[in-house]
């Protein structure tokens, strides 16, 4: 089984203040997925759309956590998963 360790960087942890607590819960769940099933098996999870980021994003992934709010990571060495930040998007960014 792939599993991982999954962190919060500093600006994430900042970006999560304030957030409404279903976006905390799901960012929450996904986490917890990763470090019961592994990132693998998470990814294909349909509800979270995970994706590789292209330009000067790639390397970092991205989840939506809902239409308004994608939570940003990378896969560090070893099997360390840290998220970025969290931001929110409008629909003229997607």
């Amino acid at each position: 089984m792939d599993i991982h360790y999954v962190d919060l960087a500093p600006q994430a942890k900042k970006d999560l203040r304030g957030m409404p607590d279903h976006i905390i819960d799901k960012l929450e769940s996904w986490m917890r997925a990763v470090e019961r099933d592994g990132l693998r098996e998470v990814r294909k999870i349909p509800g979270y759309h995970d994706e590789p980021l292209k330009g000067g994003r790639i390397g970092q992934r991205s989840i939506r956590l809902n239409r308004a709010y994608r939570a940003i990571y990378v896969v560090k060495k070893g099997k360390e998963i840290e998220f970025l930040w969290v931001e929110e998007v409008n629909k003229h960014e997607y």
